[in-house]
């Protein structure tokens, strides 16, 4: 199933996206408590497509591909090298990444993310699966010179969590194998990042049961599981797109920031 959130005259819903992507089937509540299919079909063309969870916590592995850690110039990390983005970064599908007027190097990163579906606490990677309602897109944009500069102290918030630096979507597929997806970031038609997510350092399951070992995990959270080799600088008037097998295309402009 691919789960979309979208709004219809002002009023949000849940459904499933149907095969074709022209039409989709509406349900009653939310994947997080229970849905309920109502009979209703909604034209895509007629929708406004919403980031899939509404203010989500957000958890981002850096280092998480040996390529990516090959082009910064760094050793594989000894453990988990962890950050969160504040839910006001979140954006969706067509929503523009606003480049800030005083940013000098901002950088795209392509991502498979996780979607918790229950609170977890102390996962065992083999159970993990059972927490994940399923994966979306995502894209993990950073200023570097900010990330930088907050890393020489140990910390790593403005450089990562500036609004609109957490494009997630379109759909949350469920049943999804995660072990082996195709992963293609494309700025202006131009592949930039092309991988598969079996060369993910810890997969997806382990990343669960590692954030789940120190801290609860909750319904809606979203955990960004790493980006391969090719990120690169984006301007505004360019459009970034993240694809990844089994889910979608996640599309949004770049615009500059206006005050």
């Amino acid at each position: 199933m691919r789960i979309v959130r979208y709004a219809i005259g002002g009023v949000r819903h849940y459904g499933e996206l149907e095969s074709g992507d022209a039409r989709i089937a509406r349900f009653e509540g939310d994947p997080f408590t229970g849905l309920s299919p109502t009979g209703h079909i909604d034209q895509v063309d007629d929708v406004v497509i919403l980031p899939p969870v509404e203010q989500p916590r957000i958890f981002g592995f850096a280092y998480n591909y040996a390529s990516h850690v090959d082009e910064t110039d760094r050793e594989i990390p000894e453990v988990p090298v962890c950050f969160m983005k504040p839910s006001t970064a979140v954006v969706g599908p067509g929503d523009a990444i606003v480049y800030p007027a005083d940013g000098e190097l901002i950088h795209f990163e392509g991502e498979l993310v996780a979607v918790i579906g229950k609170k977890a606490r102390h996962v065992k990677p083999s159970e993990a699966h059972e927490y994940i309602l399923g994966y979306t897109c995502g894209n993990d944009v950073s200023d570097r010179v900010v990330q930088r500069k907050e890393s020489t102290y140990g910390t790593l918030l403005i450089g990562k969590g500036q609004d609109t630096f957490a494009p997630v979507g379109p759909v949350i597929a469920t049943e999804l194998d995660p072990s082996g997806l195709s992963l293609t970031t494309r700025v202006n038609g131009t592949v930039m990042q092309s991988a598969s997510t079996a060369d993910l350092l810890l997969p997806a399951p382990d990343l669960v049961s590692y954030l789940s070992r120190h801290l609860t995990l909750l319904p809606g959270d979203m955990i960004m599981t790493g980006t391969p080799s090719g990120v690169g600088p984006i301007r505004p008037g360019d459009e970034v797109e993240v694809e990844i097998e089994g889910i979608g295309v996640l599309r949004n402009p770049v615009v500059a920031e206006s005050r």
